[in-house]
C-alpha cells in the first residue's frame, strides 16, 4: 500500500532508520528509555526496544516543539502501517493516533487534510484496527483547520463502513464524540446532508445500551431537534431509536466510579421526547399505555414527561388523545394510594389545561379547553354533592388542578361549580359536611388570588359575592372550631381579593374575627386573618377590633388562669393587627397602659406585654413614619418607667428583674435600628445625658423623687445602675454614621462600672455595652488610648481578688480568654455584636480566630494535667463547634482525636457541643470519620443514657448520622446499634424517644 501523496516528506536515509527503530518497539518487553539531553530523532536511531507507551513518551515532544511534522512520522511509521499482521498495523495507527490526540492543534490544513484521507481509508480495514482509527479521527475532528467538506467526508465515511454498536463501549464513545464535536463546529456543513445526517445517527445509536454512551447520545438527539437539523421521514424512526429506553429502568452498580444515576438519564430521555411536537402522534399513545403499568414509577415518569410536553403542544397535536388522557387521569386519581402519583396527575391536568388555554382560535376551530372541561366537570361536578363519600376531595382537586391553569379555564369551571357548592352549603346541616363544602369553596377562593380580583360581568365571584360571604359568615358563628377556622382562612382570601361586601361590611368582619382570636383553638388562626386584613382596613380593625380588645385587658376578674390565658391571647392579637401605622397609634398606647398596669405584678405579665411590643416594633421597622411614631413613643415611656422603678426599687421590684430588662432590651433595640441617622440622631442627644447627667425632662411623666445617676458609687444606686441594660440596647442599635455625645466619658463610665459593680447581670451589660461602642468607635489613637486603658483596669483584675469575674467578662467581649468564653467569641451575639445592629463585623473572622489559637489550645490540652484538660476540650469544642464547616472539614484528621477525648469529659457542655459538632461531619466528611467508626459508636451508644436531655438528643442524632458512612462500614455494627437504640425508645421524655425512632428506623 503506498501513502497518500504529500507524506514522503521525510529524507529517505532518517526514515530508513527511524522504520528500523519503530520496527523493533512492537516487540514485548522492549523497554529502554533514553539518555539526559538526547533528541528523540536520537533516541530512536539508537536501536533501543521500547514499549508503547515509551514510544510516545519519545515521540510526543518531538511534534510538540517542532521537531519533525506528524507527516514525517506517518513515513516513518511506512512499513508498520503496511504490516500484513493486523495487530501490528494497530499498534502503528494507535500510536499515531495518541500522538495527534496531543497535538492535533499544531497540525496544518495540508496535514489534516492527508491524515483525514489516511484514516478514513482506514476504516475499510480489519475490525482490530478500527478502534485506534477511530481515535485518529476523534483527534482530527477538534482540528480548527479542517477544510470544509472533510467533516461530511468522515461522518459518511463512518455511517457506511463502521457497524458501530458492534465496537466496545470505549469506541462506541468515540463516534459518539466525533459526532458531537462535528455538531458543534461545522454545523451547517451536516446541515447539508440534509436527512442523511439523522438517518446515519439512527443507524449509530440503534441497539445502545451502555449509560454512558446513552447521555451523550441524547444531548446528540436533543441538538437535531433544537438546532433544526432536517429530520425528513425518519422522525419515526428518530423516536424509536429513543423512546424504546422509556421508561428508563437503570439501577446504578455499587461504587459506580462514572457516578451516572438512573434520574440523570430519565430527565436526559425526557428533554428528548419533550423537545419537538413532531413525536406527539407517537409519544401520546405510549404515555397513556405506560400510565396503566403496575409499576409506581412508569407512572410517575410518564406524567412527569406529559407535563414536560405540554409546554410545547397545542391543540393539534392534543385533539385525538384527550379522552384518552382524560380518562387515565381521572382513573388514576379515584383509584390510586399513592400521594406521588395523584400529585403528578394534577400537575400533568394543569399543564393540559394551560397548554388548551393558549392555543389561538380561529372562527371555524372547535374550541377543545372548552370540551375538555365539559367532560372533567360532566365526570367530577355530581361527586361534590356527596360531602361524605369518598371520591368528592379527588373530584375537587381535579376541578381546581383545571381551574387553576388559566383565567379563562378558572372562569368556566368556577361558574358551574361555585353555585352548585353554595347550593349545597346550605343542604347539608351538619357541621362536618358544611367543613369539606366550605374547604373546596376556599381552593377555588384560592385559585382567584392569582389572577386578583377582576371586576367583570364574566367573573362568577362578582356575581356570587353575596351568597359566598354569607357562607362565610355563617361558618365564624358555627359551633364547630373546625368550622370556623375555615371560616376565619376563608375570610382571609376574601378581604385579599377586596371583595366589595367585604368592603362595604367590614365592621362585619372585625366583629367575626374578634371573638375567635379571644378563645383557642381558633385564636392562632384568627389572630393569622386579622394580620393580613388590617392593612386593607385599618380604620375599622383600630375602631372596632382594639376597643374591643383594650375592654378585655382592663377587665377586673380575679386572677384566674383562664382570664390569664384571655389576656395573654388579647396582647398577641394587639401585636398581630399592628401592620398599618394608623392602628399602631392605637395599639401601642394600649399595650404601654397595661404595662404601667401589671408593673406592681409579677415579672412574666411584664414580660407577655414587652414580647407583644417587640413583635409590634419589628412590624414597623419598614415603614418610616410608623417606626419614628414607635420610637419616639415606646423608648421615652420604657426609660421612664425604668427610672421611676429604680427610684422606688421595692415598688417596682418587678421591672428591674432580669428577665423584664432583658425583655426590654429587644424592644429599644428594634425600634432603634432603623431609624435614619438624623431622628437617631436627635433621639440620640436626649438618651446619652439621661444616663450621664441626669438629664430627664424628655421623659414623660419627668418628676422623681431622686437625682438619677447610675455612674455614680453607693449601694443605693444599684437599682439604677442595672438600667445600663437598656443604654446598652440603644446605643449598640444606633447606625455607625451616627455620632454619640460625650462618647469618650460614656467609655471611661461603662469601663469602670465593668470592673467594679458587683452585679454580674449589671458587669456584663456595661461590658457588652463598651464592646458595642468600641466596636463602632473609628480607628485612630483614641481607640488606642482606649483599649490600652481597659488593658490597664483588666491585668490587675485578673489576679485572684474580689473583682477578677467582672475582668474577665470584660475581656470575654473585648477578647479571647477562658473556656466558655470561646462560645461568646465565635457565636454570634443576639443584641450587640452582630449586623442588625450596624456593628462592624469582619469577614472571615472566625477562621483568623481558629488560626490563631486553636494549635494553642491543642498544645495547652497535651501539656496540662488531667484536672485541667477538661478546659482545653470544651474551648476546643466550642470554637469547632461555630466554624464554617468546609474549615472544619479540612482540619478534620488532625482534630478528629481530640474531639473523641471530648465525648469522653463528664462536663455536659463539652459533649453537648462536641456531639453539635460531629452530627454535620458524620454527613460531610464519611471517609474521614470511617476510620473511627468503632469510637464513634460506643461513644454516641454512651450517651444515650446521659442524665441529661439535650445530650441525649444530641447523641441520638449523632447515631443517626452515622448512617451515611458507607454500609460496608457499619454492617458489623448493625445489630448492636439497634439493640442498643432499644433502650431509649422508653424514654420519659418524648423529644428523646422521637429521636430514637428515627434513629432506630435507619439502622
Amino acid at each position: 500500500m503506498s501513502l497518500p501523496a504529500g507524506l514522503e516528506a521525510a529524507p529517505p536515509a532518517e526514515c530508513t532508520w527511524l522504520l528500523r527503530c519503530l520496527a523493533r518497539c512492537w516487540h514485548p518487553g522492549s523497554l529502554s528509555c533514553c539518555g539526559a539531553g538526547k533528541g528523540v530523532w536520537q533516541c530512536l536511531t539508537d536501536g533501543l526496544g521500547v514499549s508503547l507507551v515509551h514510544s510516545l513518551y519519545l515521540l510526543s515532544p518531538g511534534v510538540k516543539d517542532g521537531s519533525w511534522t506528524v507527516l514525517q512520522l506517518v513515513e516513518a511509521l511506512g512499513s508498520c502501517l503496511e504490516n500484513t499482521d493486523p495487530r501490528t498495523r494497530g499498534r502503528g495507527i494507535q500510536l499515531l493516533s495518541q500522538v495527534l490526540l496531543q497535538c492535533y492543534s499544531l497540525l496544518q490544513e495540508k496535514e489534516v487534510l492527508h491524515l483525514v484521507l489516511f484514516y478514513e481509508n482506514r476504516l475499510q480495514d480489519h475490525h482490530l484496527v478500527i478502534p485506534s482509527v477511530l481515535q485518529g479521527l476523534r483527534a482530527l475532528s477538534m482540528c480548527e483547520v479542517l477544510s470544509p467538506g472533510l467533516a461530511v467526508s468522515v461522518l459518511r465515511a463512518i455511517f457506511q463502513e463502521v457497524h458501530v454498536q458492534s465496537l466496545l463501549q470505549l469506541d462506541r464513545h468515540t463516534v459518539y464524540s466525533i459526532i458531537t464535536n462535528f455538531m458543534g463546529t461545522r454545523e451547517e456543513e451536516l446541515k447539508g446532508l440534509g436527512a442523511d445526517f439523522t438517518f446515519g445517527f439512527i443507524q449509530v445509536m440503534d441497539g445502545e445500551k451502555d449509560p454512558r454512551n446513552l447521555l451523550v447520545a441524547f444531548q446528540i438527539v436533543r441538538d437535531l431537534i433544537a438546532k433544526s437539523y432536517a429530520l425528513g421521514p425518519f422522525v419515526e424512526e428518530l423516536f424509536e431509536v429513543t423512546s424504546c429506553y422509556f421508561p428508563i429502568d437503570f439501577t446504578p452498580p455499587p461504587n459506580d466510579p462514572h457516578g451516572i444515576q438512573r434520574e440523570d438519564l430519565i430527565l436526559s430521555l425526557r428533554a428528548v421526547l419533550a423537545s419537538t411536537p413532531q413525536f406527539a402522534e407517537f409519544l401520546l399513545p405510549l404515555l397513556i399505555e405506560k400510565m396503566d403499568s403496575d409499576l409506581q414509577s412508569a407512572k410517575l415518569d410518564s406524567l412527569q414527561t406529559l407535563t414536560a410536553c405540554c409546554a410545547i403542544y397545542g391543540q393539534k397535536e392534543l385533539q385525538e388523545f384527550l379522552p384518552s388522557l382524560w380518562s387515565s387521569l381521572r382513573r388514576e386519581v379515584f383509584q390510586t394510594a399513592s400521594e406521588k402519583v395523584e400529585a403528578e396527575c394534577l400537575a400533568a391536568l394543569h399543564a393540559l389545561s394551560a397548554c388548551l388555554s393558549r392555543s389561538v382560535l380561529s372562527s371555524d376551530t372547535e374550541d377543545l379547553l372548552d370540551s375538555f372541561l365539559s367532560s372533567i366537570l360532566q365526570d367530577c361536578r355530581h361527586h361534590l354533592c356527596e360531602p361524605d363519600m369518598k371520591l368528592v376531595w379527588p373530584s375537587a382537586k381535579l376541578l381546581q388542578a383545571a381551574a387553576g391553569a388559566s383565567l379563562r379555564s378558572y372562569h368556566r369551571v368556577t361558574c358551574s361549580v361555585l353555585p352548585l357548592l353554595l347550593e349545597q352549603y346550605t343542604k347539608h346541616p351538619q357541621s362536618s359536611q358544611r367543613r369539606t363544602i366550605l374547604e373546596m369553596l376556599l381552593g377555588f377562593l384560592e385559585l382567584q388570588q392569582k389572577w386578583g380580583y377582576v371586576e367583570e360581568d364574566g367573573s362568577t365571584l362578582l356575581s356570587l359575592q353575596a351568597q359566598v360571604c354569607s357562607v362565610v359568615f355563617s361558618a365564624l358563628t358555627d359551633p364547630s372550631v373546625q368550622l370556623q377556622l375555615v371560616g376565619i382562612r376563608a375570610l382571609t382570601v376574601l378581604g385579599s381579593l377586596s371583595v366589595q361586601l367585604v368592603y362595604k361590611q367590614p365592621r362585619v368582619c372585625s366583629a367575626h374575627i374578634t371573638l375567635p382570636t379571644l378563645f383557642p383553638p381558633g385564636s392562632e388562626a384568627a389572630m393569622e386573618a386579622a394580620g393580613s386584613l388590617a392593612p386593607i382596613y385599618p380604620k375599622v380593625f383600630s375602631g372596632r377590633m382594639v376597643p374591643r380588645l383594650e375592654e378585655e385587658l382592663q377587665s377586673e376578674e380575679e386572677s384566674s388562669r383562664d382570664h390569664c390565658s384571655l389576656q395573654q391571647r388579647c396582647l398577641q392579637a394587639l401585636a398581630a393587627v399592628s401592620t398599618h401605622t394608623s392602628i399602631v397609634r392605637e395599639t401601642v398606647p394600649v399595650l404601654l397602659q397595661h404595662l404601667r398596669k401589671v408593673e406592681a405584678g409579677n415579672a412574666q405579665d411584664m414580660v407577655s406585654v414587652c414580647q407583644s411590643l417587640h413583635r409590634v416594633a419589628l412590624q414597623c421597622q419598614q415603614d418610616a413614619e410608623g417606626c419614628w411614631y414607635y420610637h419616639e413613643t415606646v423608648v421615652p415611656c420604657l426609660l421612664a418607667m425604668a427610672v421611676q422603678a429604680s427610684a422606688h426599687p421595692l415598688l417596682g421590684k418587678a421591672l428591674l428583674e432580669e428577665e423584664v430588662l432583658a425583655a426590654m432590651v429587644p424592644i429599644i433595640s428594634a425600634a432603634t435600628t432603623h431609624l435614619s441617622p438624623e431622628l437617631a440622631a436627635q433621639s440620640v442627644s436626649h438618651v446619652v445625658p439621661l444616663f450621664l447627667d441626669g438629664e430627664v425632662s424628655f421623659l414623660p411623666q419627668n418628676s422623681f423623687p431622686c437625682t438619677f445617676q447610675p455612674f455614680e458609687d453607693g449601694e443605693c444606686l444599684e437599682a439604677q445602675r442595672r438600667l445600663v441594660a437598656l443604654l446598652m440596647a440603644f446605643v449598640c442599635s444606633l447606625p455607625r454614621d451616627v455620632a454619640i455625645p460625650q462618647q469618650e466619658r460614656l467609655l471611661r463610665e461603662l469601663l469602670v462600672l465593668s470592673c467594679s459593680c458587683n452585679c454580674p447581670f449589671t458587669a456584663t451589660t456595661a461590658a457588652k455595652c463598651f464592646a458595642g461602642l468600641v466596636n463602632k468607635h473609628p480607628a485612630g489613637q483614641q481607640l488606642d488610648e482606649i483599649l490600652q486603658l481597659a488593658v490597664n483596669r483588666i491585668e490587675p483584675g485578673l489576679a485572684e481578688g474580689p473583682r477578677q469575674m467582672q475582668a474577665l467578662t470584660l475581656l470575654l467581649w473585648l477578647g479571647p480568654a477562658a473556656a466558655d468564653g470561646f462560645s461568646l467569641l465565635m457565636a454570634e451575639s443576639p443584641d450587640v455584636l452582630h449586623k442588625g445592629c450596624h456593628a462592624d463585623v469582619r469577614i472571615m473572622f472566625r477562621q483568623r480566630f481558629f488560626t490563631d489559637n486553636v494549635p494553642k489550645l491543642v498544645q495547652g490540652f497535651h501539656g496540662a494535667g488531667p484536672d485541667v484538660k477538661a478546659n482545653y476540650l470544651k474551648g476546643l469544642s466550642h470554637v469547632l463547634n461555630h466554624l464554617p464547616k468546609p474549615v472544619l472539614v479540612t482540619e478534620l484528621p488532625t482534630l478528629l482525636s481530640l474531639l473523641l477525648e471530648a465525648l469522653s469529659c463528664s462536663d455536659r457542655v463539652v459533649q453537648l457541643s462536641t456531639l453539635s459538632c460531629l452530627q454535620p461531619l458524620l454527613l460531610e466528611a464519611p471517609q474521614i470519620m470511617s476510620l473511627h467508626v468503632d469510637t464513634l459508636v460506643t461513644k454516641f451508644l454512651g450517651l444515650t443514657s446521659s442524665p441529661a436531655m439535650a445530650v441525649r438528643i444530641a447523641a441520638l442524632r449523632c447515631a443517626h448520622a452515622l448512617t451515611s458512612l458507607p454500609t460496608t462500614v457499619l454492617l458489623p455494627y448493625k445489630a448492636r446499634v439497634i439493640r442498643a437504640l432499644a433502650k431509649p425508645l422508653d424514654d420519659k421524655k418524648r423529644l428523646v424517644r422521637k429521636e430514637a425512632v428515627a434513629a432506630r428506623g435507619e439502622w
